[in-house]
């Protein structure tokens, strides 16, 4: 029992000894290994400042820039760790840890491809700004105010108060309207008059009731032309430029310019008819018309 005591304890203290050598001979590669680490640590912190600083400058989106700040904060680290265990002469670890990591990137490369791709296009979308937070834009098919933007989606208030979360990569990938950037936005509207007024008087009432509207935007000439000779009236379409910070401004703007066109076409005699619809009572192989009303039947009425 004693020998085997002994025994055990001689094993224990060779051990023990054969440890406190190899650290004392890695004690060099371990300090350096530290230093190495505090260095990557405040380079990291650093860097995590410079780049919030920068990002800052290219996007007001403050999700994207701290996610993007802690990424790169921690890849830094990163480097660091790495070093520090080459240092130590565990590159069998560096290699494992390595191989293991890109084998799990490529397992959540795969399973979060769709989620992926949002935070990447939401990520070029905050850098590039085609559009910003209360902008008004038309994109697949949606038409509204941009109420935020997070990693995922483009969050679009409509005009009828509906809330459409659209995904960043559609926003992305698809045609977009902005309707603020340019702080204008044109009004197109049709109209007819009888084939009986002056067109030359009818094109000046027009332009002058235009030039009446408070938000129209004389910086730019307004555009009258007559298209077609319609059944029953002689069809034009104006152009003009108002001034544009929300969607009301445009309704507005359109339905001031129909109240005053009219007023004005009113006040100068110029009408705008009704659609003109004939009644033919001579229909060959028909009746006259007082021989269908002795009978009692209704007259024929046809388009012309």
């Amino acid at each position: 029992m004693g020998t085997e005591f002994v025994d055990v304890y001689s094993t224990l203290t060779e051990k023990l000894i054969a440890w406190l050598e190899t650290t004392i001979a890695m004690l060099p590669n371990m300090v350096m290994a530290l230093l190495v680490l505090i260095f990557f640590f405040v380079a990291g912190r650093i860097v995590r400042k410079t780049v919030k600083r920068l990002l800052k400058k290219a996007t007001d989106n403050k999700s994207i820039i701290n996610l993007l700040e802690t990424i790169v904060g921690i890849l830094v680290i990163g480097i660091g760790f790495f070093i520090a265990l080459s240092i130590l002469d565990l590159d069998g670890a560096v290699t494992s840890l390595l191989a293991g990591a890109g084998i799990v990137g490529l397992a959540l490369g795969f399973a979060f491809q769709d989620i992926a791709s949002n935070f990447i296009s939401g990520i070029i979308l905050s850098i590039r700004h085609p559009f910003g937070i209360g902008d008004i834009i038309e994109t697949n098919d949606i038409f509204g105010t941009v109420q935020k933007m997070n990693l995922r989606n483009t969050i679009i208030r409509t005009p009828q108060g509906q809330i459409v979360y659209i995904p960043n990569k559609k926003v992305f990938e698809s045609p977009l309207k902005n309707y603020t950037s340019s702080g204008e936005r044109r009004i197109d509207l049709e109209c007819g008059v009888s084939y009986g007024d002056d067109l030359e008087k009818a094109k000046e009432v027009v332009i002058e009731a235009i030039e009446t509207l408070d938000n129209y935007n004389d910086d730019k000439e307004i555009e009258f032309y007559y298209e077609e000779f319609g059944g029953s009236s002689i069809n034009f379409e104006t152009r003009f430029w108002v001034n544009f910070e929300s969607n009301s401004d445009f309704l507005s703007a359109r339905s001031d310019a129909i109240i005053a066109i009219m007023k004005a076409f009113e006040e100068t005699d110029i009408m705008i008819p009704f659609p003109i619809r004939t009644l033919d009572f001579g229909v060959r192989g028909g009746e006259k018309l007082n021989a269908m009303l002795g009978n009692g039947n209704a007259p024929t009425q046809e388009d012309s």
